[in-house]
């Protein structure tokens, strides 16, 4: 019986426990997709996020299990031998009581005290998933205003990837509203090897600039043309950044049982 009873619990356990991660990517894939993470950062969030959820998937796959076993046994007429044979019903599910009752006590272990530090884990990862920015991306002929203070349009990028043209930067840090504008005929996309900054530098432009005025009848206007400039935008930001698991500790998911009673 427990031979028969193991190969079917482990196989829908894992099926089980798949279908409700599944789920949980399904639910959460708004704040994932598009924030350039990496393979790390989601191989985390997906195992935390798979221990929090073993309590879920182990009684439904518990259940399975029996139900597969003494179905197959009951095709089979096995059952039907053993009652011929004198053999009763407690008897011949004698194993698999003992496997459910065994299950029981690790599932118990395991809530108490594994699954209030994936709680902690998972859930201060997910908090600084979706709080991060979305990662750095431009598209053709739409304004780029995922810079802080900074305005971006190109108006057509090569295959590439790298190469742009008609790009126009408007820079709103002065608060004055576009008084500082750069316009080029074409350009290129690059980052700094740590990916702190972008670089985009511009060829065949003009810089357009209106100075403070010195008084209201006196502002002035300055343009000036340039083959080839590079500009410098901080990308740090785009980067997540990791609470302090602390923040969350106090949460009763995160807290085992002589926590919760104290």
């Amino acid at each position: 019986m427990l031979r028969s009873f193991v190969p079917p619990f482990i196989a829908t356990f894992f099926i089980t426990l798949f279908v409700f991660l599944m789920q949980f990517v399904w639910k959460y894939i708004d704040d994932i997709a598009g924030k350039d993470l990496g393979v790390v950062v989601i191989a985390k969030l997906l195992f935390y996020t798979s221990a929090s959820l073993v309590p879920l998937a182990l009684p439904l796959a518990c259940l399975l299990a029996s139900i597969m076993t003494m179905g197959n046994m009951a095709e089979h007429h096995e059952l039907t031998a053993f009652k011929a044979s004198g053999i009763s019903l407690f008897r011949f599910m004698r194993s698999i009581i003992f496997a459910g009752i065994s299950l029981s006590i690790l599932a118990f272990l395991f809530n108490n005290f594994v699954i209030p530090i994936a709680n902690l884990k998972s859930g201060t990862l997910l908090y600084d998933v979706r709080n991060s920015r979305p990662s750095f991306s431009i598209k053709e002929g739409i304004f780029y205003k995922g810079i802080e203070g900074y305005a971006i349009k190109i108006g057509r990028k090569d295959g590439d990837g790298k190469t742009i043209h008609d790009v126009m930067i408007y820079d709103h840090t002065s608060g004055r509203g576009d008084d500082n504008i750069i316009v080029a005929k074409d350009g290129e996309l690059s980052t700094t090897s740590d990916k702190i900054y972008l670089i985009i530098t511009l060829k065949n432009g003009s810089h357009y600039q209106e100075m403070v005025p010195k008084s209201a009848d006196n502002a002035e206007f300055v343009r000036s043309d340039f083959r080839e400039y590079k500009k410098y935008f901080d990308l740090s930001g785009f980067k997540m950044e990791r609470s302090n698991e602390s923040i969350f500790k106090d949460n009763y998911q995160m807290m085992n049982l002589n926590q919760l009673s104290s």
